[in-house]
């Protein structure tokens, strides 16, 4: 059975945070940080979850299906950013 993947309360808080500040901002400048601030966790969030994956044995190619990429176009995307044991 395969385990549920999730971010941690932690991450779930931070980003639950970071939306509330973009819909909360009153001004432009401000949102645009707060969106800009969302991005990157997220962002994080899904760098963390492919190295979990690799880690878990999924392949480039799977993941290049699941993003509309071929298999180099995965690793290109997040080989660079994500260290993980080599799998075809």
């Amino acid at each position: 059975m395969a385990k549920q993947v999730r971010p941690d309360n932690a991450d779930h808080a931070e980003l639950a945070s970071a939306l509330a500040e973009v819909q909360q901002a009153t001004e432009t400048l401000a949102a645009l940080d707060a969106a800009r601030q969302l991005r990157e966790l997220v962002e994080r969030t899904e760098r963390e979850l492919v190295r979990t994956a690799r880690d878990e044995g999924v392949s480039w190619t799977r993941l290049g299906e699941l993003y509309g990429l071929t298999k180099q176009g995965a690793q290109q995307r997040f080989r660079a950013k994500t260290p993980s044991t080599p799998k075809t």
